[in-house]
């Protein structure tokens, strides 16, 4: 065997690879369930006991936050959580180019958003064409949006404009994305999957594990908020924090006096979990967070790193009592002080952040400047290869107030926020006439991207609305796929002792090892690539280890046919993997070359279907025709194994010598494939093809019971109404389901909803409550 030594080297670098990365899914497991103990149920108390350790260090210097991060994700059908869609809103975009009182353009943007939300099959800007064609049949879009955006020249055509306008919105998109997988990334996600959809406006969101969707849905319809503000120096508010200390240091002194009280009962509850406020009643006992106690003594001065604009660097999880203090305290500070945190953490354990004293400007003490004044960003390096800086251009009525500000802070910093949090306080060192600025701040690669898809975000004049959303429980449900578990270890199970009774106990045992080894070679890639596992992607798993055992099946029948020529057996398995190889490696190639085109043309589930099967396909390559060679050389190599004949009775007895002259039979043989292959296209178009909802779309109908119900359960009660179109999923709860059929989907009228209310109601008699009816139950559809 050629490059034997490359491929025992090979194997051992990658079976660390795939212990190292599948090492951090045991240990999340494991944090996992303490949590769950500890917890007991308590789904906030969960949460707070791994926010409490997640910048811990648990494992190879790594945080428990980081631990989890690498975990192998698992997908919604799997895990469950939240499914949302987002809009972009493409009329503010096209108006806030616009730049016009047209009331024929207005009218056809009007119209579009209201054609748009009752759905369309068409992206909000060809709807918007073909209304303003329709409304103004002589009008000229370059005439509206030439004066405002330089791309568009006056001569340009309406197509053009369009094409140039979609541009526009998918740029919007891409910010709006980069906005909001930050907002996520600060949720704490573990394997979100977000993608922009086929039309250009449109966003999807996966959210595994999500269990607090109001949080959620606030945080992602909250506008992307770019904003420039005016600094304090440290030193003009030392005298404030000193006078803080003051106030704080007699506020505990007075708390202490009431717990010392409290001590001679025994009412006093001791409280090290709830950090606000210091010291409440619950009826008639006090509960103290001690460890709180010790931000009245020095609330400013315990912080550390006060320079410039920062007042201080503090632990993450010393930020809500600072936060309180703050509060607490305003009334002796500026009435034009803001205090914000800093975005990313200062250190590499990501523990402390940076708070920021901001000075509001006007008379309304806002920002100095909105986001919406910057035209464009660049992150790039300086001259000669120097560190990454970030460029900035300003528009024409941002620049001369750019300019104004920047004259007047000299020496000062100019706080980049977005959403309430600073991104970065560069030092003004002249005026900036222009409204071109470069920002300096010894940036990595990625920070300065960062920066520049942060300050991108001000064009962004466009709000978030979410038009689809579902709180959704693992697609098969807990029991069905556990049950699935169970289907698939005994399957498992039978193919290893099919394969020993095949070729014998050593050979079967060979294949059985090469197939668990694929199976932990897929599952270390995967975990490296942090990929997410879905029910499609499983598919694709099953799918490449069937490759497997035929791979395996090719390469040991042609050994038993070198035996039976009288060849030895280690000429035998020289030649039987050598013959084999050809077959082996095109099924394989053509395997994987189909799943490259899925994983670059599909989305979604069709893409973890295909990644996870090109990856399965690759390993199983590599175990069949290398590492069962390996092993059987070894061990013939030390006269072991060498009465192997790779028969058994079993196999004698099932394979009997057929003789079937395929040649001569070759006319019947090609007049009956001819017959299928007719028969098959006339039930093509007579017949036609059962598409599925993916395809021709469908009803949903949200229906609560009164008591627990498996979705296997409903889809099987249902079938008989609807066919095999009707799907069904966990919502919210194991009392709540979403159904969705494309049945009667192409007929219309009232009747059909009634129809399809009382098949409903038919097939899911046995799971509602007597003397209800389906309406009773449906939520909403």
């Amino acid at each position: 065997m050629q490059n034997k030594g490359f491929i025992q080297v090979f194997s051992i670098i990658l079976t660390a690879i795939c212990l190292f990365y599948l090492s951090f899914t045991v240990v999340g497991r494991q944090y996992n369930k303490k949590a769950d103990q500890y917890a007991n149920g308590d789904l906030a108390l969960k949460n707070q006991y791994l926010d409490s350790l997640s910048i811990e260090k648990v494992y190879l210097n790594y945080t428990l936050k980081q631990v989890r991060a690498k975990e192998i994700g698992l997908g919604l059908d799997l895990k469950g959580g939240m499914n949302v869609i987002l809009e972009i809103d493409a009329a503010q975009v096209l108006a806030s180019r616009a730049n016009t009182d047209d009331p024929l353009f207005n009218q056809a943007l009007r119209e579009t958003v209201v054609q748009n939300r009752r759905g369309s099959s068409s992206d909000f800007i060809t709807l918007f064409q073909q209304n303003y064609e329709r409304i103004a049949p002589d009008g000229k879009l370059a005439n509206i949006y030439s004066i405002t955006m330089s791309e568009v020249s006056p001569g340009a055509t309406n197509e053009q404009v369009t094409d140039i306008l979609r541009k526009e919105l998918t740029d919007v998109a891409n910010n709006s994305l980069t906005v909001l997988a930050t907002r996520i990334d600060r949720f704490g996600v573990v394997a979100p999957n977000i993608q922009k959809l086929d039309r250009a406006e449109r966003i999807l969101m996966e959210l595994p594990g999500i269990t607090e969707p109001e949080r959620v849905r606030n945080l992602l319809q909250g506008s992307a908020n770019l904003e420039f503000w005016k600094t304090y120096n440290v030193n003009e508010l030392g005298v404030y924090f000193n006078e803080t200390n003051v106030r704080s240091g007699e506020y505990a002194m007075a708390q202490r006096s009431v717990a010392e009280e409290a001590l001679s009962g025994d009412s006093l509850v001791l409280n090290d979990s709830i950090p606000l406020p210091i010291v409440e009643e619950e009826g008639e006992k006090i509960v103290i967070n001690r460890s709180f106690m010790e931000y009245f003594n020095e609330p400013y001065f315990a912080m550390s790193g006060a320079t410039g604009p920062i007042v201080g660097s503090v632990s993450k999880l010393d930020t809500a009592e600072v936060n309180y203090l703050l509060h607490k305290y305003r009334d002796l500070f500026p009435a034009d002080v803001r205090f914000r945190w800093g975005f990313k953490p200062i250190d590499q354990r990501e523990t402390y952040f940076q708070l920021f004293a901001l000075k509001g400007d006007g008379s309304k003490r806002g920002p100095a400047l909105e986001g919406d004044a910057v035209a464009s960003a660049r992150a790039d390096q300086g001259q000669k290869g120097s560190a990454w800086e970030v460029s900035m251009t300003m528009k024409p009525n941002g620049a001369s107030r750019w300019a104004t500000i920047t004259g007047a802070e000299i020496g000062k910093s100019i706080a980049i926020v977005l959403d309430g949090y600073v991104y970065s306080a560069p030092t003004v060192n002249g005026r900036i006439d222009g409204g071109r600025s470069s920002i300096t701040g010894n940036f990595t690669p990625q920070e300065a991207q960062d920066l520049e898809n942060v300050l991108k975000s001000g064009k962004m004049q466009a709000g978030v609305r979410i038009v689809q959303e579902d709180v959704v429980g693992p697609s098969l449900g807990q029991e069905a796929i556990r049950d699935g578990f169970v289907s698939f270890m005994i399957a498992l199970v039978v193919l290893f002792i099919f394969t020993c009774m095949l070729y014998g106990f050593i050979p079967g045992m060979v294949i059985n090892g090469a197939l668990l080894l694929n199976f932990f070679f897929t599952l270390g890639a995967l975990a490296a690539f942090q990929a997410v596992l879905t029910l499609p992607g499983i598919a694709g798993m099953i799918l490449s280890l069937a490759m497997a055992v035929d791979a395996n099946v090719l390469i040991n029948e042609r050994i038993k046919e070198e035996l039976a020529a009288g060849k030895t057996l280690r000429r035998a398995l020289e030649d039987g993997y050598k013959n084999a190889f050809s077959a082996i490696f095109d099924s394989n190639l053509t395997t994987i070359i189909t799943g490259i085109i899925l994983a670059v043309f599909g989305v979604g589930a069709i893409r973890g279907f295909a990644i996870t099967l090109i990856i399965g396909i690759a390993v199983s390559f590599l175990t069949a025709v290398f590492i069962t060679r390996l092993i059987y050389e070894n061990r013939l190599s030390k006269d072991k194994w060498m009465k192997l004949t790779f028969n058994t009775g079993f196999s004698k007895a099932i394979f009997r010598e057929y003789n079937f002259d395929f040649i001569h039979n070759s006319k019947k043989i090609l007049i009956a494939i001819g017959i299928f292959v007719l028969v098959s296209i006339i039930s093509l178009f007579t017949l036609k093809l059962n598409s599925g909802i993916d395809f021709t779309g469908g009803r949903n109908y949200v229906v609560r019971f009164d008591q627990p119900v498996r979705v296997s359960d409903v889809e099987n009660a249902l079938n008989p109404y609807f066919g095999e179109s009707v799907r069904a999923i966990t919502i919210g709860s194991n009392k709540q389901v979403r159904i969705s059929t494309n049945y009667m989907i192409e007929e219309e009228g009232a009747g059909v909803e009634e129809q399809l209310r009382s098949l409903l109601g038919q097939g899911l008699q046995e799971f509602m409550t007597p003397g209800k009816t389906i309406d009773d139950h449906i939520q909403s559809s």
